[in-house]
């Protein structure tokens, strides 16, 4: 965990124009306190982009899943996400890493200028 939290700063620190972004499959016994302090670490490191997404068990051999997430719960996700300032949040139970990458792309850039042309009247 650390490590990972040390490798996205370490990203930003970086290159800050690059956009970080991290994902988290929940079903696998994690508290929502447990989720909100990993959000509240992975802002801390500059990250801008969070996906969630349903564990889903590729074979027998691998880790059982031990919650189904309901939708409202991805929902909640969501909304914490946005109101902790990530520029891009999506959540729900089939959601992964690559989850409409080009729509959040076309989706920050319009917001940005939009933001820009209020801010200039």
């Amino acid at each position: 965990y650390k490590q990972s939290l040390t490798t996205l700063e370490a990203a930003k620190s970086h290159a800050p124009q690059v956009v970080t972004k991290t994902s988290l499959m929940l079903g696998v016994g994690e508290s929502h306190e447990e989720i909100r302090q990993t959000m509240r670490d992975l802002r801390n490191c500059g990250v801008e982009v969070i996906t969630f997404g349903q564990y889903l068990r590729p074979s027998k051999r691998h880790l059982k899943v031990e919650h189904w997430v309901p939708p409202h719960e991805f929902e909640t996700w969501q909304r914490e996400g946005e109101q902790m300032g990530f520029r891009y949040v999506a959540s729900g139970p089939l959601v992964r890493s690559s989850y409409k990458a080009g729509e959040f792309y076309l989706s920050s850039l319009l917001k940005e200028r939009k933001k820009a042309m209020l801010q200039a009247s």
